[in-house]
């Protein structure tokens, strides 16, 4: 039977020069889509699969998200006082609980292998769950919920990929599979952002992993791959044939809130699915259209 995944890695170091000057000051995963910053999604996306520890890999000046997940007493006092609940209830839904968050510095930018690395000792010999912010995916069950479930199937590692046009094959890693079965195949390798005439399928991975921490050896090793970083892709590659392998075929909504497009596009697709937005962002959308 497969060990539970009982924690999950955030890798939230990265300086996000795409949307400066808004990140000059704010870390990028702290930008919100409607309500709520794009890190608070990913973490409630944990929890409701099960997961409550979490290590964030973070970098200089990204004190607002150790902020951000604490207790704010004052805060809290005053919506007490002002007899407002939907607010105070929406803030403490923000906190993790004591003792089940770690924060720790990638203290230089050697790319996403080395940020999970970076997290070795507070995972152990545990399972784990990675989640990149800036993948907003919402789906019921949540991605890391389909991951973790499947995970608990097949023992080993699971991976959540989308099929995306070969000419983006180049942006992500990508998988090659053997024949799949109720949307989850066996993995027979891994590329990072290889040409597309050299892809060997239209497979990417969006940001969603569930890893052996076998893992961490491998990235130990700190070699480098695309870019000149140490690439996660790269490592998982190596425990292929060794251990488990899937990748699960995610069919839920996902958007790339990497790029100015992407984030655009969640908000507006967000909103437009909340009960207590769809209303007035129709309205809005039709108004803004019409001008």
């Amino acid at each position: 039977m497969a060990q539970r995944v009982r924690k999950a890695v955030l890798p939230v170091a990265g300086l996000g020069t795409r949307f400066l000057p808004a990140t000059k000051a704010m870390p990028k995963e702290m930008l919100t889509v409607v309500d709520r910053p794009l890190i608070q999604y990913a973490v409630e996306e944990c929890l409701a699969a099960g997961i409550e520890e979490f290590v964030f890999v973070t970098g200089r000046n990204k004190s607002a998200l150790e902020d951000h997940f604490d207790s704010a007493y004052e805060l809290e006092a005053t919506l007490q006082e002002r007899g407002k609940v939907r607010e105070l209830k929406q803030t403490q839904e923000a906190t993790i609980k004591a003792g089940n968050a770690v924060f720790t510095r990638q203290q230089e930018p050697l790319g996403l292998g080395h940020a999970v690395w970076c997290a070795r000792d507070w995972i152990g010999s545990e399972p784990f769950a990675v989640l990149l912010p800036d993948e907003l995916t919402i789906d019921s069950p949540t991605c890391i919920a389909q991951l973790v479930a499947a995970h608990a199937k097949t023992g080993g590692n699971v991976v959540a990929v989308m099929d995306v046009p070969r000419e983006q094959t180049k942006n992500y890693g990508i998988a090659a599979v053997n024949a799949e079965t109720d949307g989850l195949a066996e993995i027979t390798g891994l590329v990072e952002k290889p040409k597309p005439a050299e892809a060997p399928s239209t497979l990417a991975l969006i940001g969603r992993y569930v890893l052996q921490p076998e893992v961490f050896g491998h990235l130990g090793r700190h070699e480098t791959g695309a870019g000149g970083e140490i690439q996660l892709t790269d490592a998982m590659a190596k425990m292929i044939g060794r251990t488990p392998f899937h990748a699960l075929r995610y069919s839920g909504r996902r958007y790339d809130c990497g790029s100015r497009i992407g984030f655009l596009e969640a908000n507006v697709a967000v909103a437009l699915h909340r009960s207590d937005t769809t209303a007035e962002t129709r309205a809005l959308l039709e108004r803004l259209l019409k001008g």
